[in-house]
């Protein structure tokens, strides 16, 4: 049977701020289509007439859906009006979720250009905990492990720091802890209070895969226990061990994205906030 081939098709993201909102519904639309593949095409501080036109002419050159994050009436106009000319389909992503809200909380929406990057205070939270989880990540400064929100632990290659980092771009204070054989966990680890403490673990293959790429990435050719997936198997079943002692939950990222992993990290930790206002509430 015959592969099927790919199809290609353009998608403009026209943007009067970062455009990281556009590039977000991209991905996530485009990804239901396998046997279409996106090229994008990204324009973002589109602010004046100027900046437009040259944006239009690319349009033009390469006609494909465009969506659009501006504020802007008149500049607004001009792109669906020359889209219109050209034959291509605009739509601005934001105004049916503001529309709602409006006709929701019965007032008149008030867009400020880049609102959501404005140096409030969420941005500063997401600062604060950038820095904290780029100090403690790998194992380091564990002494003050209690000012996480959330520690990760698990052993080589599960994902650990890309997984902290996602999080605290999500403002939330990650520390992240490897497990290596023969080397004891930090005693600071089991008697933190506050913390959510999640372990990470992956199927074996899986591990032994990635470890493998890496030593190959390195030039590193010699078989050690590194790779050796009974030894890989009991590392897993130490963790497994050491999770189950402190009660801490373990999840399998074998199949899972960094994102989703975080995802299903935040639900827990606003599991365990909702349970301790809960019991804040009860002891009152």
């Amino acid at each position: 049977m015959n592969k099927k081939q790919q199809l290609f098709f353009h998608i403009h993201l026209v943007s009067d701020a970062t455009g990281e909102t556009l590039d977000t519904v991209a991905r996530a639309t485009t990804a239901c289509y396998k046997d279409h593949e996106a090229i994008q095409h990204a324009y973002s501080l589109v602010r004046t007439s100027k900046q437009l036109e040259r944006v239009l002419l690319e349009i033009e050159k390469q006609p494909g859906i465009v969506l659009y994050t501006m504020i802007d009436e008149t500049l607004r106009r001009e792109l669906e009006t020359q889209c219109k000319k050209i034959g291509v389909p605009t739509v601005s992503i934001l105004d049916p979720v503001i529309t709602t809200l409006a006709n929701y909380l019965n007032v008149e929406s008030q867009p400020i250009i880049g609102g959501q990057h404005d140096l409030n205070a969420d941005y500063f939270r997401r600062i604060d905990a950038l820095n904290y989880t780029l100090i403690h990540d790998d194992g380091q400064h564990v002494d003050d492990l209690e000012n996480a929100d959330i520690i990760l632990i698990g052993i080589s290659r599960t994902s650990k720091t890309p997984t902290s980092f996602y999080l605290a771009n999500r403002g939330v204070k990650v520390a992240n802890i490897p497990l290596m054989p023969e080397i004891l966990i930090p005693p600071q680890l089991e008697k933190v209070k506050n913390p959510l403490v999640v372990g990470l673990i992956a199927s074996t293959q899986r591990i032994a895969q990635i470890r493998q790429h890496r030593l190959e990435t390195l030039n590193e050719h010699t078989a050690t226990q590194y790779i050796d997936k009974a030894a890989i198997t009991r590392e897993l079943n130490d963790m497994k061990k050491l999770c189950s002692r402190n009660n801490w939950p373990v999840l399998d990222v074998t199949r899972r994205s960094i994102e989703e992993t975080a995802a299903a990290i935040l639900n827990l930790f606003n599991e365990k906030k909702n349970q301790a206002q809960q019991d804040e509430i009860f002891n009152v």
